[in-house]
């Protein structure tokens, strides 16, 4: 019998150059409702725009500090094309906030805690160099590494949501949401690959999804809640645990299912985000998205 410890298996065919896209969206024919009749559905999804900005404006700063433990050129390769992709997709998801704003929406209230969360409590720290500092940024690689676990899962689930279509979801918000799906499945192994390589710690990496799961579920349900309360078009707006589980049921949402089976995945010491996913369907898409292609859909 090997003595062999278990190590994540990379699928090679899955690696592609990385490259930041420029991308355009019109967002003036765009409804409140852009999913006809499930406000709930629509609103769950458009908590990405509330947290998308300051979240992946933090990865940057983060990745831009942790570039210099990178010794392998390849993965420097895609670290700075993933980078570029992250610096845009915060942008894109900026440009809905103005518009969710003029149809009476104001995000400003919880994109100002948001922030607060990435800036101040995931922000840098005055630490002593050495073993402190650095421990810092292992932890936020780490966090990153987990959250992009998620961020790949969604863009593989919206790539693939058809019920979307069939429910008449306006055409721009599921271009974006299909690009921005499209790159986090082209880059999903990049985050993994450099907290391999700076770290690696299946303790750390534990943990640190442990963090990260509870922090996106808490973010999450209260933005969801945020929107559902102030929507100027809803009575007593609620949002619950049943609208989800039965939107996922639907097909408008992930499923409970598929996301609770996502967590042993990660959790597996032979786990690597390449196995899951597929970059053809992510590159097939973003070749045709109008949005990433000097088209703007209205």
């Amino acid at each position: 019998m090997s003595n062999t410890p278990l190590a994540p298996v990379p699928v090679a065919s899955e690696h592609v150059d990385l490259r930041p896209r420029n991308v355009s969206f019109g967002w003036e024919d765009t409804p409140l409702h852009w999913l006809p009749k499930d406000p709930f559905a629509g609103h769950m999804i458009n908590v990405l725009h509330l947290l998308l900005p300051a979240g992946e404006r933090w990865f940057v700063h983060v990745y831009k500090q942790v570039l210099p433990y990178v010794e392998d050129e390849q993965l420097r390769a895609d670290v700075v094309g993933f980078i570029g992709q992250e610096a845009m997709h915060a942008a894109a998801h900026d440009d809905v906030l103005p518009h969710l704003k003029r149809l009476g929406l104001d995000p400003t209230p919880y994109t100002a805690q948001v922030d607060w969360l990435f800036e101040k409590l995931l922000g840098d720290r005055t630490l002593p160099p050495g073993r402190a500092s650095r421990w810092w940024l292992m932890e936020r690689v780490a966090l990153i590494a987990a959250i992009e676990h998620y961020t790949a899962f969604l863009g593989d689930w919206v790539l693939n949501a058809d019920e979307l279509d069939r429910r008449g979801a306006d055409p721009t918000m599921l271009d974006l949401l299909r690009w921005h799906g499209a790159e986090e499945v082209e880059h999903r192994s990049v985050a993994f690959d450099l907290f391999m390589h700076v770290d690696g710690g299946y303790r750390r990496r534990a943990r640190t999804w442990a963090t990260a799961f509870s922090a996106l579920v808490f973010l999450w349900q209260r933005g969801v809640r945020f929107f559902m309360e102030n929507d100027p078009s809803l009575v007593d707006g609620k949002a619950s645990l049943g609208q989800f589980l039965r939107a996922g049921q639907q097909g408008v949402l992930p499923s409970a299912g598929a996301m609770l089976q996502s967590i042993p995945t990660y959790l597996s010491r032979t786990y690597h985000p390449s196995q899951e996913g597929s970059t053809a369907q992510a590159v097939a898409y973003l070749a045709s998205s109008p949005g990433a292609n000097g088209g703007v859909r209205g």
